[in-house]
């Protein structure tokens, strides 16, 4: 892990780390998903089962998990595990309520009238990652703001393990979120399936939820035809921090970030040269034996960063301009800093604040904007399921008031037959 203390050299270090992944470059992988999609397009379920067979290593037939599997992963996972996604479920739940768009109608003085319309899609879809991983949390961040927004039907797609199995708490948490349809695929084979149809997955309006490159790119390709919720990258967390905050919280919430993946980036900010080197230590002995360590050790070494700034402005700009996915305040007054803040796909304030509660049941979605994209975007949301409509109606006499500038405007342009739809009207 890098440690800096210097402005500009800082600038160029979270200027290579935030473009660690470059999806529009990579033409091996480009051409690896492209001839996939291809392919489910064309052929449907038996592309999807002959690349589940080679990249996952299992016949994923029958494809779809039935509803007494679903039912039976709810029955038997532990009470106290029942009882936290649960109580998560209705934390997530009661804030995306919260976000649901409000329709509007502004009415002329002469008789127009202008709406705006909302209405969730029809059916969406859910990419769940899976095979060695487990996250039952995922399943909420994206079913919920889906039921929420009124979406009839949603469909999960998870990669089964070497024996063809989801995790049991992945499907109690798609029981719990009212899902029954979930099928055993992953990778850009899922994505297609998604997209396009099969004759047993139907062709769905948005698809959500994080995966690996293969994944993300398989979205990026099928965007256009199908709406997606954003092109995620690794997980991302930046620190800012002063000499009150305890460098044993540091370490440990730089490491929650650090254990996601080797691409997995952690940076602190901090004010404090002390700190600066009490974080560098404890985070070392942490990693020591951790059961994670290879992975811990890859993301730090490679996409680590430890900056020691001039003062708090410095922080502030440096954190603006990296535009992180997670951002921490751990400082003496962190809503003072807080005000400075454009730029972060979801900010935790205070020590007893960790990213992990934003993961979990906050409330607000964990799935956020990375690689600087929190500059123009946000996180997933009710929203995110769901498309507005304009609803236009003049009356001849508001038709007749505005006539002339219309004329005028279309003319402009040079649009003869734009301008003469309005002239026709009150010739006749």
């Amino acid at each position: 892990m890098k440690i800096l203390n210097n402005k500009q050299d800082a600038i160029k270090e979270l200027k290579r780390i935030s473009s660690r992944t470059n999806f529009e470059n990579n033409n091996k992988i480009n051409a690896i998903v492209e001839e996939i999609l291809r392919e489910v397009k064309t052929y449907g379920d038996i592309a999807v089962e002959k690349y589940t067979k080679k990249f996952d290593g299992f016949n994923p037939n029958p494809m779809q998990v039935s509803a007494s599997d679903l039912k039976d992963a709810w029955d038997e996972i532990d009470g106290d595990l029942k009882r936290s996604l649960e109580l998560a479920h209705k934390r997530i739940k009661k804030f995306h309520e919260k976000e649901i768009p409000s329709s509007f109608t502004l009415k002329g003085e002469h008789g127009d009238t202008v709406q705006r319309r909302w209405k969730p899609v029809k059916n969406a879809g859910i990419y769940i990652p899976g095979g060695r991983a487990a996250y039952p949390s995922t399943v909420l961040m994206n079913a919920i703001p889906a039921k929420v927004a009124g979406v009839q039907e949603i469909i999960m797609v998870s990669p089964g393990n070497r024996e063809g199995t989801i995790n049991k708490t992945v499907l109690a948490a798609a029981h719990l979120s009212g899902i029954n349809k979930v099928f055993r695929i992953g990778g850009a084979q899922a994505i297609g399936a998604l997209a396009f149809g099969t004759n047993q997955i139907d062709k769905v309006d948005v698809i959500s939820g994080p995966g690996n490159i293969y994944v993300t790119t398989a979205k990026k390709l099928i965007y256009g035809s199908t709406g997606i919720d954003s092109l995620a990258g690794p997980s991302e967390i930046l620190i800012i921090a002063d000499e009150t905050a305890q460098s044993t919280h540091i370490a440990s919430d730089l490491l929650a970030q650090a254990e996601h993946d080797p691409l997995a980036s952690s940076i602190l900010l901090t004010t404090s040269m002390e700190q600066a080197k009490k974080v560098f230590e404890e985070l070392y002995k942490k990693i020591d034996d951790h059961p994670r360590k290879e992975i811990c050790m890859q993301s730090i070494k490679n996409w680590g960063l430890i900056v020691i700034c001039e003062n708090y402005d410095s922080c502030i700009e440096l954190s603006n301009d990296f535009a992180p996915e997670h951002l921490e305040i751990l400082t003496f007054d962190p809503k003072k800093i807080l005000e400075g803040i454009d730029n972060a796909g979801a900010i935790f304030l205070g020590n007893w604040t960790p990213e992990a509660v934003g993961d979990y049941l906050a409330g607000p979605n964990h799935t956020l904007p990375t690689s600087g994209n929190s500059r123009f975007s946000g996180s997933l949301g009710v929203e995110t399921f769901m498309k507005n409509t304009s609803i236009i109606e003049f009356t001849e006499e508001s038709l007749r008031v505005n006539s002339l500038d219309i004329i005028n405007l279309a003319k402009s342009e040079g649009l003869h037959s734009h301008a003469n739809s309005v002239q026709i009207r009150f010739q006749d």
